[in-house]
């Protein structure tokens, strides 16, 4: 019996528009260049609080290994805690960062603390000795309420007002927040004496200078360049509040990861801008205040000076011939 011939069956490939091509790319490129803007932010918030990434990179699984092995150790890998936190946060996407949070076992105001201190620290041009010093994590966070010149001189000089390395290293944490506390009261005390001496001054000033015509007008263009600044203060405000809800992890921006990363970037170029504009205008405006009314300022604080003195003197004069 003869074999019945076999034709082969030829499919036929679907043409793909050109359009769903471009449509392609153009997504590809765009969740390119989303990966590398966010790879470049990590590593910049890394080299600034100096951490170093594991196994130089990115991954948020890798950071947050290493942030839960740290935490098992010394004051410096605390501040290596803190550092890996503000990277993981920042390599995080939108709304995750506190869920890795509950997965290391770490309270959302410790990670602060953490963070904090590493910003803190990461200023300092060298801490080995003080982070000696300090020896403990409980320390570590309480002396977070010292400025960073407080700091400075700590770590430079050995000693901040009355507060010396040496006694960090000895003192109880109960001891410690004691004397932090004493400190920052003396120098609140000496803030306040500053402001009396310069009220003194401005008396003096007001005294010597007497009431002219000349008074209302120059306080109606005084007033009215202080609202002025004021209204900015409140704008500059309002602005940082905007900023915190914009990364206000309790807040989504967008359906999915990569809509909300279109819409971050939004922000990102909006705050970008604008703040680029205020800078220029704000530099010429300092410029401008440089070349003319500064001197005017320097003038004037001579002149309170001498007349501060001259009170002084006279003052001391008046007390001799009572006392004789």
């Amino acid at each position: 019996m003869a074999r019945t011939a076999h034709t082969p069956v030829i499919h036929e490939t679907p043409e793909i528009a050109p359009e769903a091509y471009a449509e392609d790319a153009q997504a590809l490129t765009t969740l390119s260049i989303a990966d590398q803007q966010q790879n470049a932010r990590v590593r910049a918030v890394a080299l600034r609080v100096g951490y170093q990434l594991p196994g130089d990179a990115i991954d948020p699984d890798l950071i947050q290994r290493d942030i839960a092995a740290n935490m098992r150790r010394s004051v410096e890998a605390c501040l290596e805690v803190g550092r890996g936190l503000s990277v993981l946060k920042e390599a995080c996407p939108h709304g995750q960062f506190l869920a890795r949070l509950d997965v290391i076992g770490l309270d959302r105001k410790v990670a602060a603390k953490f963070m904090q201190a590493a910003t803190k620290f990461s200023n300092v041009s060298s801490t080995r000795h003080l982070e000696a010093a300090i020896g403990s994590q409980t320390k570590l966070f309480e002396m977070l309420v010292l400025d960073d010149e407080q700091i400075d001189e700590l770590a430079l000089e050995g000693q901040t007002g009355e507060l010396k390395l040496d006694d960090v290293a000895t003192m109880s944490v109960k001891e410690l927040r004691a004397k932090l506390r004493e400190l920052r009261q003396k120098d609140e005390a000496t803030q306040r004496l500053l402001q009396d001496k310069n009220a003194k001054i401005d008396e003096l000033t007001t005294v010597k200078l007497g009431v002219s015509p000349w008074d209302e007008k120059v306080g109606k263009f005084k007033g009215a360049i202080a609202a002025h600044f004021d209204q900015l203060d409140q704008g500059v405000a309002q602005i940082n509040l905007f900023h915190g809800s914009i990364l206000d992890e309790d807040t989504q921006w967008g359906d999915d990861a990569e809509q909300e990363r279109l819409i971050l970037r939004q922000f990102a170029v909006l705050f970008g801008d604008r703040l680029k504009r205020l800078t220029q205008q704000f530099a010429e405006l300092r410029d401008h205040y440089e070349a003319t009314l500064a001197g005017w300022a320097a003038e004037l604080d001579n002149r309170n000076l001498d007349l501060f003195e001259a009170a002084q003197i006279e003052g001391d004069a008046e007390a001799v011939v009572e006392e004789a």
